[in-house]
């Protein structure tokens, strides 16, 4: 068995239009680094140049935000629902 991994609105164009997809890797930095390379289009969204996770990209595991887990040393394992949600900002001007 894979992880699942939630795809928002805003980043399927760029990641084949999917909502949903089955990834493997052994923690959150294998898995988007996996994406990165499938979806190379993805991976400013995605990652820093020094491989930690873009600061306006939330992750979660199971509902746990990986931040509190060890980051892109976030472990995953199967049958995990992953889920990237890019920060929005904005508001009455």
């Amino acid at each position: 068995m894979a992880a699942t991994l939630r795809i928002p609105t805003v980043l399927r164009p760029a990641m084949g239009g999917a909502s949903i997809i089955s990834v493997e890797g052994a923690t959150i930095g294998d898995v988007l680094g996996q994406l990165t390379v499938t979806f190379p289009a993805i991976k400013g969204q995605l990652l820093n140049d020094d491989g930690t996770l873009h600061r306006f990209l939330n992750v979660y595991i199971n509902d746990d935000d990986v931040r509190y887990l060890g980051g892109v040393d976030a472990p995953v394992a199967n049958e995990d629902e992953i889920t990237l949600l890019p920060a929005v900002a904005g508001g009455a001007a």
